[in-house]
């Protein structure tokens, strides 16, 4: 009898844990006291997948308008993070200078919308960051798009748009990607990048920062020799390797503070061991590069994409070819070249720009297209 009252119990308690871990629910939301005027916001936790379609907690930042809530939903725009490393320590909900270091989100709450800023897997919850894995941050994404509606101060509606910088813009035309298959319930309206990643083993190849490629290389493959056990060997010996992971592990991204001797040393020795490297060329590297690039025959439209001509970080030829691509696809694309941009400048000089497209896209009014400059 107490056997059969156990599985009684289990059976009706299982439905409603598997409906606390549904992905895009909202576990807590904590007020965040430090915030720009005019600007609220919360540090949220929220219930997202992976690929393997694994229940994982993860963390954000939901900011809003300081004002009455309005009788309709507002509009929403996911603000997809940049590089800030591949540790849990590095996640950008963490920092105290989210606002400063996040260069789109107090201008979009400043033009009434509500931003959703999430840290993807792994930052700020202890799981391994799938860097620059594309689904996986897809998935995280739009799981916080819907999480920001369980916030009533913050009056989220479905409607958004997705805007990223570098590894963000990436994040951001996977989520375009993989909005309607994976959220149904969402409408996306359009997705901005500026500087963004999209043939991974090219952006690693042709920037022309050494130092950079290499710390960026570091978060690469650890970040996916640790999740899938791929094996370094081919690309560095044994003490290197230990370098490569330990720069990863030790290392947040910062533009305040210069770099510690000890990391320099060590993105200079992994910048020597490396630098005749493809991951291209090297399995399993390759075919996981080729496969979280960003294909544009699958990138729906309408697409706002901005670099800078003095990106040493992500080439801008990569960037133009793959805006070529799209155009070849037939796909509706703004793009905004700007003259002495730098890579960490590309969303804050795009920012007027970006906001006045995404306004458009929820206006429905029709989109440009420069397929024409091509």
């Amino acid at each position: 009898m107490r056997r059969l009252l156990v599985l009684l119990f289990l059976a009706l308690a299982m439905p409603a844990a598997v409906q606390a871990q549904q992905a895009g629910s909202l576990i807590a939301a904590e007020p965040v006291a430090d915030t720009p005027p005019g600007v609220q916001a919360w540090r949220i936790q929220y219930w997202t997948t992976n690929g393997k379609n694994e229940p994982l907690r993860v963390t954000g930042i939901v900011a809003a308008p300081r004002e009455a809530v309005p009788p309709r939903p507002r509009r929403v725009i996911a603000w997809t993070h940049g590089a800030w490393g591949v540790a849990e320590k590095c996640a950008p909900s963490l920092s105290g200078n989210f606002f400063g270091a996040s260069a789109g989100v107090e201008p979009a709450v400043r033009a009434g919308y509500v931003v959703v800023a999430p840290d993807y897997i792994g930052l700020g919850s202890p799981t391994m960051h799938p860097f620059l894995v594309g689904d996986d941050t897809a998935r995280a994404v739009l799981d916080g798009v819907r999480a920001a509606r369980g916030i009533a101060g913050a009056a989220a509606g479905s409607s958004f748009a997705v805007w990223g910088e570098s590894q963000g813009g990436h994040a951001a035309l996977w989520t375009a990607i993989r909005a309607r298959g994976y959220a149904s319930d969402l409408t996306l309206v359009g997705a901005a990048a500026a500087a963004p990643p999209t043939d991974l083993a090219a952006n690693l190849r042709e920037g022309s920062d050494k130092n950079a490629r290499a710390l960026l290389l570091s978060f690469t493959l650890h970040s996916w020799s640790e999740l899938y056990g791929f094996s370094l060997d081919a690309i560095a010996n044994r003490a290197n390797q230990g370098i490569i992971h330990r720069l990863a592990q030790n290392n947040c991204v910062s533009l305040e503070k210069k770099p510690k001797l000890g990391t320099i040393l060590g993105i200079v020795t992994v910048a020597r061991a490396t630098k005749k490297k493809d991951i291209a060329t090297i399995e399993p590297f390759g075919s996981f590069a080729r496969s979280n690039s960003v294909d544009p025959a699958r990138v729906p439209g309408p697409l706002l994409i901005a670099q800078g001509d003095k990106d040493v970080i992500v080439a801008p030829a990569v960037t133009r070819r793959f805006a070529q691509a799209v155009c070849g696809q037939r796909t509706k694309l703004r793009y905004v070249e700007m003259r002495g941009t730098e890579h960490g400048a590309s969303a804050k000089d795009s920012v007027a720009e970006t906001l006045a497209w995404i306004g458009a896209r929820f206006a429905g009014e029709p989109p440009p297209d420069d397929c024409g400059r091509f």
